[in-house]
């Protein structure tokens, strides 16, 4: 006995259609962990930047825009 060859068709190809899904999804989790993995190391490097930055000037605001800065007051 055996199902109708349409409907194994159409299992198969849900079958196949799964397969690829799974393996677009395995891809994407590879690139997420390189993109965590890239973030966090540029946010350590920024980390460092304001350390050393602080060393220099003291607690400051940077302006992104043209790097002017200005103290921060505190109390």
């Amino acid at each position: 006995m055996k199902i109708e060859k349409e409907e194994l068709d159409k299992i198969v190809e849900q079958q196949v259609e799964l397969n690829n899904l799974l393996k677009r999804i395995g891809f994407i989790e590879t690139e997420k962990d390189g993109l965590l993995k890239a973030y966090i190391e540029v946010l350590g490097d920024s980390n460092t930047s304001k350390k050393e930055l602080e060393e220099k000037y003291g607690a400051i605001n940077i302006d992104l825009s043209d790097g002017s800065y200005t103290k921060v007051e505190t109390e």
